[in-house]
């Protein structure tokens, strides 16, 4: 038992040095980027230190899979140093008894990671467009997804626009064709910057252009105080209203749920199939989310099987190149598989859950080769 907290806490603690390193770097690289970014807009450093550190959290939650794999090269490269890992078997307990410890930790930074870290990715990642939209236009662009259809709120220096439509072109959307984006059933409520509102239109759809929406078949209702808006409504066959929305943004929006807590991703599942959404991607992105603890007991596994040997026997760092690069290739055979289920080319489970599966199955094979000939 003394063994085993041994190497746990040896796990643990490298989990954390590599991890302040890593984010130290990538925080550093971040913050380049968002004094690129907003050159123009001679933002203060404070906030700039503040869009950083809200962009951290998502950035370690991506980079998880790499720091697992990461800790398990240095943990065992270093037991195998020190002759360690001789001792252990010296005594009785067989390198993959040894290696029950790092596992069980890894188990628990992953179940951390979809009930704790999750939702804190969710909430900065939020905030963070809501800042840069802010800074950038005057006032925050928000979209959602909801049984009510598609929400979508715009900023700028002459006020605010709230958007709803009942549907979208979402086999256009899907296929990545970003410029044919089309709303149907429109409704758009312009907001004054104190806050009033100054008018209301309808239009059975608005088509995404470039920087301007393009309204078909509209009716406009300046709201004036003093005058009936009904008496100087105008109808419109074709209206074009600017916007600081981009396609990229509403397509990203509408094909990830990067913003959305795995704790209210059923419920919105749920919502967005009673309104008639397809919510192929959402379903999918949740059952990784859940395989997630098992995907980084595979990449400490991955570590492990390369590394778990005596330095004498030589060829140290071609094991450590070997365990990172097949740890790279499962991380992009999961993604690939993930992009499969989105698309519906394979079942929702079969993506989530055969890449992490697979992954421990292959590595289990490969220690026990190297444990027993």
């Amino acid at each position: 038992m003394k063994l085993d907290l041994y190497y746990a806490r040896r796990f643990a603690q490298w989990f954390l040095i590599i991890t302040s390193v890593l984010m130290t770097l990538v925080i550093l690289i971040d913050l380049n980027e968002q004094i690129r970014r907003f050159d123009s807009l001679e933002l203060g450093a404070g906030r700039l230190i503040g869009l950083t550190l809200l962009n951290a959290p998502a950035a370690f939650s991506e980079f998880l899979p790499l720091i697992m794999i990461l800790s398990t090269i240095v943990l065992f490269v270093g037991l195998a140093r020190s002759s360690e890992l001789v001792v252990t078997r010296a005594i009785g307990r067989s390198g993959l008894r040894a290696l029950a410890a790092p596992v069980i930790v890894a188990a628990l930074i992953g179940v951390l990671a979809v009930s704790m870290l999750n939702p804190i990715v969710a909430a900065t990642s939020n905030r963070f467009k809501a800042l840069s939209d802010t800074y950038r236009n005057g006032g925050p662009a928000a979209l959602s997804l909801s049984g009510e259809g598609l929400w979508l709120r715009q900023g700028s220096p002459d006020g605010q626009s709230v958007i709803h439509a009942r549907g979208y072109g979402n086999d256009e959307a899907e296929a990545g064709n970003a410029e044919n984006i089309t709303l149907f059933d429109v409704t758009i409520h312009d907001y004054a910057p104190g806050g009033g509102p100054i008018r209301y239109i309808i239009a059975e759809s608005a088509r995404l252009q470039g920087e301007d929406w393009l309204l078909t078949k509209a009716k406009v209702w300046p709201l004036t105080i003093g005058l009936n808006p009904e008496s100087i409504a105008a109808e419109h066959d074709v209206l074009i209203l600017p916007t600081t929305l981009t396609s990229e943004r509403i397509r990203d929006t509408l094909g990830t749920a990067e913003g959305i807590s795995i704790y209210d991703l059923p419920a919105t599942i749920r919502d967005l199939a009673a309104a008639g959404f397809s919510t192929k991607r959402y379903e999918v992105w949740y059952q990784v989310a859940l395989a997630r603890p098992l995907f980084l007991v595979a990449m400490v596994l991955v570590g492990a099987a390369f590394t778990m040997r005596h330095t004498r026997f030589g060829g140290t760092g071609l094991a450590v190149l070997t365990a990172v690069l097949l740890g790279f290739g499962l991380y992009f055979i999961r993604n690939f598989a993930q992009v499969l289920g989105e698309n519906g080319q394979i079942p929702v489970a079969l993506a989530a859950w055969a890449p992490p599966v697979a992954s421990i199955l292959l590595t289990m094979g490969l220690l026990l080769h190297a444990e027993d000939g």
